[in-house]
């Protein structure tokens, strides 16, 4: 398995605020475009704002728990969150197979390799002459 380009952990993202307090995207805004390696401009909606990132230096959980340590207030629709839960597990993930020591790579790919050849699946245990009985 080769190492990942480095440009393959760069991430845009949207942060959505709730409508109230207002102007929490715009201070938001000013508050993130201070962190380095971080690209912060207003998003496509009022309420929102657009972050670019490698989620080596930073993921789109810890933003988002440093701004609600700020007192920001995030959008909570069901949508949203279920968006967000996706995103903080696959950039988790993804993390972790990037900092994975490459012997544990190895061996992962072996198991891969080795459950490919291994019969699973559902089995039908009925005996051959009964399978064509109507």
């Amino acid at each position: 398995m080769s190492r990942a380009d480095p440009q393959d952990t760069r991430r845009q993202r949207e942060i959505r605020f709730k409508p109230l307090p207002e102007a929490q995207a715009e201070t938001a805004l000013r508050l993130l475009k201070g962190l380095s390696d971080l690209q912060v401009e207003a998003g496509p909606h009022p309420r929102c704002i657009t972050v670019r990132y490698s989620f080596l230096d930073y993921t789109l959980e810890g933003l988002e728990r440093a701004l609600q340590s700020q007192g920001f207030e995030l959008d909570d629709s069901l949508f949203t969150r279920m968006k967000r839960a996706l995103i903080h597990y696959s950039e988790e993930i993804d993390c972790g197979n990037l900092r994975a020591p490459e012997r544990e790579r190895a061996r992962r790919e072996i198991f891969a390799r080795a459950y490919e050849h291994h019969p699973h699946g559902d089995r039908d245990k009925t005996p051959e002459e009964w399978r064509e009985y109507k």
